[in-house]
C-alpha cells in the first residue's frame, strides 16, 4: 500500500514546505503583536484600551485561522512523508530535525498561552524579552533548515557552532537596538523636539 502511495511523496513534501513557510510566518508575526500590544500599556486613555481591544481580536485570529492550522497540516504532511517514506528515519539528521521540530512545537504552545495571557490583560513579559523570544523562532528556522540541507552529522557540528554565532549576534543587535531607540527617545525629550511624540509610538 504504502509503495503504491510513493509517488504521491512529493505532492506531500510540497504542502508541507508551503504550510511550514505558513506557520513561520504566522510566529513572526503573532510575536510582533505581543510586543506592540505590551507596548501598548504605556498610551494614554483611551488610546490603550482601544489598541489592546484591537491587539487581542488579531491575535486570536491570526492564531486560529493561520498559525495553528498550519502547524497542524505542517506536522501531519511531515508525519505522511515519513510513512512514505520511513528509510528518512534511518538518518542521524532527520533526528536531529525532528528534535528541533519538537523544540519549535513547544515554542508554538508557550506562544498559545501568551496569547490567552494577553488576553486576560496579564503582560509577563517586557517588549525586551518578547523580542528576544521572537528571535527564537529564527534560530529555530536556520537549525531545521541547515541540518535538512546539510545532511550530514558531522556538518551538524559546525552548524551548531554556526547557529550559537547566530543567536548571540541577534541578541546583541537587539540590545543595540534598544539602547538607540531609548538614547533617541531621550534626545528628543530633552530639546522637547516636536517629534517627540512620533519616536515614542
Amino acid at each position: 500500500m504504502i509503495e503504491t502511495l510513493l509517488p504521491y511523496y512529493h505532492y506531500f513534501l510540497a504542502v508541507h514546505i508551503v504550510f511550514v513557510i505558513s506557520w513561520m510566518a504566522g510566529l513572526f508575526y503573532i510575536l510582533s503583536l505581543f510586543i506592540y500590544h505590551t507596548e501598548a500599556n504605556d498610551k494614554p486613555e483611551p488610546e490603550k484600551s482601544i489598541l489592546q481591544k484591537q491587539f487581542v481580536k488579531m491575535e486570536a485570529t491570526l492564531w486560529k485561522i493561520i498559525a495553528t492550522p498550519a502547524m497542524v497540516i505542517s506536522v501531519l504532511a511531515g508525519a505522511s512523508m515519513l510513512t512514505l517514506n520511513p528509510g528518512l528515519l534511518q538518518a542521524d539528521w532527520m533526528w536531529v530535525k525532528l528534535g528541533f521540530v519538537v523544540g519549535l512545537l513547544i515554542y508554538h504552545f508557550i506562544c498559545q498561552n501568551l496569547v490567552k495571557q494577553l488576553k486576560n490583560n496579564q503582560y509577563k513579559l517586557t517588549s525586551f524579552q518578547l523580542r528576544l523570544w521572537r528571535e527564537l523562532a529564527t534560530i529555530f528556522m536556520i537549525a531545521i533548515v541547515f541540518v535538512v540541507i546539510l545532511k550530514s552529522a558531522i556538518n551538524w557540528i559546525y552548524g551548531l557552532i554556526g547557529i550559537m554565532g547566530v543567536a548571540m549576534a541577534i541578541m546583541i543587535a537587539v540590545k543595540l537596538y534598544k539602547n538607540y531607540r531609548k538614547k533617541v527617545v531621550n534626545n528628543l525629550l530633552t530639546t522637547k523636539s516636536p517629534r517627540h511624540k512620533e519616536y515614542c509610538l
